[in-house]
């Protein structure tokens, strides 16, 4: 296949660097063009970045050497050099929905990990193992809009992304009350130890506005599609608490379920370890070979230990145990800027292609 044309959209952000360093030599898709604000647009990328960059590896020197645009005042120029853009924006979420709204009726396909346009009926909120059936909405949202090649499709919250997993590989026991307690790492608020030394020996009681977002977006993404929207579901009903801990990757979550029909140990076990993922024959080059991985360890999974498996991308679970005021508590744990943000965002990308939805 010909590679598709990119762009990123907030290159010079923690969420834009991972972009950079995902998409820089990936098979399908060919970096041409990185935006970010007008202070930033006109100079090369190595420069702008400079020594905010977060990342484990070198910028790419491909990228590097690149010219930054401005978000909006070029938005003409990056939409006819591109065929898809990724969303990386951290602005005023009114703003971003004008910006992906503007790109996409210019004929691009945005590929958004902001939240602006979550909850707008006809966008689909993918985590692409889960809930793919729902870029059918696509076809409606380009009727409703008169777009033909553009398109907005968004990625969760990185809070979710691994007992959701989990979660609807145990759907046929029907969970009915979730409680979850989430420890999620300084990247997820674009942060280092460098950058936000007080986090060091701290844990922070609160994120804000993180626990509404996990509660109420697993239900979207356990919804169905319904007129010219998308219906959440109802249930299981979700109690979250998010708490920031002084760890660079990776978010750990603490869960414990109810079911309508309680399952035994054994079941669980089969039915994660079984998990029909519907990505298995795309062939995707981000998707990881084993989604979910059930640690047999008492001590795992471990953050610093775990948060890579498939290389980021997976989902790892353990400690499953009876709970006296639920039916079974248990651990997991996904990597938060792969998984969660910018590899979600690739993944989505990717199984959109695969699907016929964005095409060169």
């Amino acid at each position: 296949m010909n590679k598709l044309r990119v762009g990123i959209l907030g290159a010079t952000g923690m969420v834009g660097q991972r972009f950079v360093t995902l998409l820089a030599d990936h098979p399908w898709f060919d970096v041409v063009a990185l935006a970010a604000s007008p202070r930033s647009a006109g100079r090369p990328y190595g420069e702008v970045v400079g020594n905010r960059w977060s990342m484990s590896t070198p910028i790419p020197p491909a990228i590097a050497t690149m010219n930054i645009q401005a978000v909006e005042a070029d938005l003409a120029a990056i939409a006819s050099a591109v065929d898809m853009v990724f969303c990386a924006l951290d602005m005023d979420k009114a703003a971003i929905r004008k910006i992906e709204e503007d790109y996409a009726a210019a004929g691009v396909a945005v590929i958004s990990n902001n939240s602006a346009h979550r909850w707008t009926a006809d966008v689909p909120m993918i985590m692409p193992e889960v809930n793919l059936d729902h870029a059918a909405i696509i076809d409606t949202q380009r009727k409703n809009r008169g777009w033909t090649t553009g398109l907005i499709a968004v990625k969760p919250n990185c809070s979710i992304q691994s007992y959701v997993a989990i979660l609807s590989a145990l759907a046929q026991f029907e969970p009915e009350a979730v409680s979850v307690t989430s420890l999620q790492a300084i990247s997820g608020a674009g942060k280092t130890f460098d950058t936000w030394p007080e986090m060091v020996d701290n844990v922070i009681p609160l994120i804000g506005g993180e626990e509404d977002k996990s509660e109420r977006e697993p239900l979207k993404i356990w919804g169905h599609i319904k007129g010219e929207g998308i219906e959440s579901a109802t249930s299981p009903i979700i109690v979250a608490t998010c708490i920031r801990v002084p760890v660079l990757d990776g978010h750990l979550a603490n869960v414990s379920v109810r079911f309508k029909d309680k399952p035994t140990p054994e079941q669980i076990f089969k039915a994660v370890r079984e998990y029909d993922n519907p990505l298995t024959q795309l062939n995707l080059p981000s998707a990881p070979d084993q989604f979910i991985t059930y640690l047999d360890e008492p001590d795992r999974p471990q953050t610093r230990l775990d948060r890579d498996a498939g290389h980021g991308m997976g989902v790892t679970m353990g400690r499953l145990r009876e709970d006296k005021n639920f039916d079974y508590s248990f651990i997991s744990l996904a990597h938060n800027t792969l998984r969660g943000a910018a590899g979600g965002a690739v993944l989505m990308a990717e199984a959109l292609v695969a699907k016929g939805y964005i095409r060169t």
